[in-house]
């Protein structure tokens, strides 16, 4: 009778399996911030109160490939081709204007579609005017929640549907203000 020979374990070197375990680790954190969410500060003043500087927040990237952006949603878009030469960071700012609608700024307030907006998450009214427009296909009208003290769309137009990277959806630093941001 012929007995098989006893194999020898394979012997994994802990080195190489920590290495993979790292690499693969990467990759799917990398892809992860790629294709569902990823965070981003707050850098200026011209989202408060909503958001104030030094803020952390959660960009979710996934949710406008099954939607389209709504009227105030926060979101973080790259430079429209106006702002490309002097700005290189990303944006982030509230949607006032949707496609196809009309809006304009008088009096201290936002006005769509000829009717005024409520908007309880502005600092102050703005205090400039602002003729009327109507905001093209596939582009949105932002506006800063700091109104009087936000470069938006009042002073460079409109953001192209391709530039939104995403929806801030939470805010996770400071501890004391963690929370969504809905």
């Amino acid at each position: 009778m012929n007995h098989p020979k006893p194999s020898k374990p394979n012997r994994v070197n802990p080195w190489r399996e920590a290495a993979q375990t790292i690499v693969i680790s990467l990759l799917l954190a990398s892809g992860a911030r790629q294709v569902l969410a990823e965070p981003r500060y707050i850098p200026t003043e011209s989202m408060l109160p909503t958001l104030e500087v030094n803020d952390r927040l959660l960009v979710d990237k996934i949710s406008y490939r099954f939607q389209d952006p709504n009227r105030g949603d926060m979101v973080v878009f790259n430079p429209p081709v106006a702002l490309e030469t002097q700005h290189k960071d990303a944006f982030i700012k509230r949607i006032v204007g949707l496609p196809g609608e009309t809006v304009e700024i008088k009096s201290g307030r936002v006005y769509i579609n000829q009717k005024p907006i409520v908007e309880p998450y502005i600092k102050a009214a703005p205090e400039y005017t602002m003729a009327a427009i109507v905001v093209p296909k596939d582009q949105y009208f932002v506006l800063g929640d700091n109104r009087n003290n936000s470069y938006d769309s009042h002073y460079w137009g409109y953001v192209p549907r391709e530039k939104i990277i995403g929806r801030a959806v939470l805010r996770t630093w400071p501890m004391n203000r963690i929370g969504n941001l809905n």
